[in-house]
């Protein structure tokens, strides 16, 4: 039985490498915001605003627990997911958990091409998207590093370097 969650800040290629993980060893592949986004029939942005964060988190971290039940799967979790409730420690129970380690100057290249697309980082000037980046992970490290393995998501830009990752990830977990 296979089981991973894929860890990391937002930008950090969880999905990215989810996706050809799974295509790899022919699992299914579940991001748990588009998971969360289908049962409710509204974005997570929306979801947000409308029950707060508070009550996101409950709903996170049921669909957390939803998702943990299914067998011979990749999940991606959502940036801020390990770092509420018992969230990392469920996950760990529950299968392999990588932590996807990007550099923030990578990941700021990354989410400045994004910007529009996630809420949280529209109106940042780009030493403020920087200074945000850095701020928030050093608030998430002590979640994200209690995941079993640490895996370097620095290179994750084409298409040779995904296979790579594929293969490093694959064997990281003796899969």
């Amino acid at each position: 039985m296979i089981r991973v969650f894929l860890t990391g800040y937002m930008g950090a290629g969880k999905t990215t490498l989810g996706k050809a993980f799974a295509r790899e060893l022919n699992v299914p592949f579940i991001d748990l915001d588009w998971y969360i986004e289908e049962r409710f029939h509204k974005s997570i942005r929306e979801l947000f605003i409308e029950r707060g964060e508070a009550s996101f988190r409950e709903l996170e971290q049921n669909m957390l627990h939803e998702v943990a039940e299914f067998e011979d799967v990749i999940i991606s979790t959502g940036g801020g997911t390990p770092c509420f409730f018992d969230n990392m420690e469920y996950m760990n129970e529950h299968g392999y958990t990588v932590f996807l380690d990007v550099h923030p100057d990578i990941l700021f290249r990354r989410l400045c091409l994004a910007t529009q697309q996630r809420p949280i980082l529209q109106g940042k000037t780009n030493e403020e998207l920087h200074a945000f980046i850095e701020e928030t992970l050093a608030k998430r490290a002590s979640f994200y590093t209690q995941a079993h393995y640490r895996f370097d998501g620095d290179h994750l830009e084409s298409y040779r370097q995904i296979a790579e990752a594929v293969q490093q990830l694959r064997n990281l977990l003796e899969l």
